[in-house]
This record gives structure tokens, sequence and C-alpha cells, in this order.
């Protein structure tokens, strides 16, 4: 178990670091849109999506290196990767209702979240 944490540490720095280089783009639109956040969920998103789907269907991927990659390095790259990886999920099993909730919720409820955040500071 604590190998298993440090293997999901050290994807997560890694993940957080390439955020925060990407972040540094200047990529600013004139009408506001946080294009390069935008981007990186995108990416991550992808990403999250290829490594679940390609350790599946090789069926040799190492436990460890896909909880680097996955979880680590991915959720500390964006936690959107995540996110859309379970609405997906939900999709394909045939939850359609569960995921349109679960996807309504996310957003809602964490747009809410950080603005509450920012009412508690003030």
């Amino acid at each position: 178990m604590i190998i298993d944490c440090l293997f999901v540490g050290l994807g997560g720095a890694g993940g957080a670091i390439g955020r925060y280089l990407l972040g540094m783009v200047p990529l600013r639109p004139q009408n506001g849109l946080p294009v390069m956040t935008l981007l990186i969920n995108i990416f991550g998103a992808f990403c999250i999506g290829y490594i679940t789907a390609l350790a599946i269907k090789s069926g040799h991927f190492n436990p460890r290196l896909v909880l680097f990659l996955k979880v680590g390095l991915c959720g500390g790259f964006t936690t959107f990767s995540s996110f859309s990886l379970e609405t997906v999920g939900l999709l394909q099993a045939g939850d359609t209702f569960i995921a349109v909730i679960y996807a309504v919720l996310s957003v809602v409820l964490c747009l809410g979240g950080v603005v509450l955040g920012q009412l508690a500071v003030r």
C-alpha cells in the first residue's frame, strides 16, 4: 500500500508540474475563455482514456504503472480527466440518466464550491 502511494505521489508531482508549466504558455484570447485550462483538461481526459483502454486491452500492464499514470500523472495534471472517464463509463454501461445527473451535479456543484470558497475568504 505504501509503495502504491509512492507511485501515485510521484505521478501526481509530475502531472502537477506539467500543468503548471503548460499553464504558463501565453494563450489568452480576448474573449476571456481559459483556453489553456480547457486544452489541459481535454488532453488529460484523452490521456486517462487512452491509458485505461490500453491497460485493459493489453492485460499485461503493471498495476503500479497504471496507478502512476492514471491516478498520479493524470490526476495531478487534471482531475477533470477522472470525471470524464467516470462519466463515459456510466454512459457505456447504459446508465445515461446517472451520467447526465453526475455531469450536471459535478459542474454546478464544483462551480458553486469555487464561489463558496472565495466567499469564505472574504
